[in-house]
């Protein structure tokens, strides 16, 4: 933990969407999960909003692919 993998695997998995040709990608988390909220955000990501999902509350984010 804190080693910053996470961060990193996001950022591998979003050049490879670019590489693909995607524009931008929807990320999400549950709300009380803080460390995957951090990791979204530090990968660029802007919050859309809240939907509930099979009866749970998830945030979605969306990742411009520049």
């Amino acid at each position: 933990r804190g080693k910053g993998y996470a961060k990193e695997m996001l950022r591998l998995n979003l050049q490879n969407c670019k590489d693909r040709g995607l524009k931008k990608v929807m990320v999400t988390c549950h709300p009380w999960n803080g460390a995957s909220e951090k990791t979204i955000l530090a990968n660029g990501g802007i919050y859309e909003k809240s939907v509930m999902a099979d009866g749970e509350e998830i945030k979605r984010y969306w990742i411009i692919l520049d």
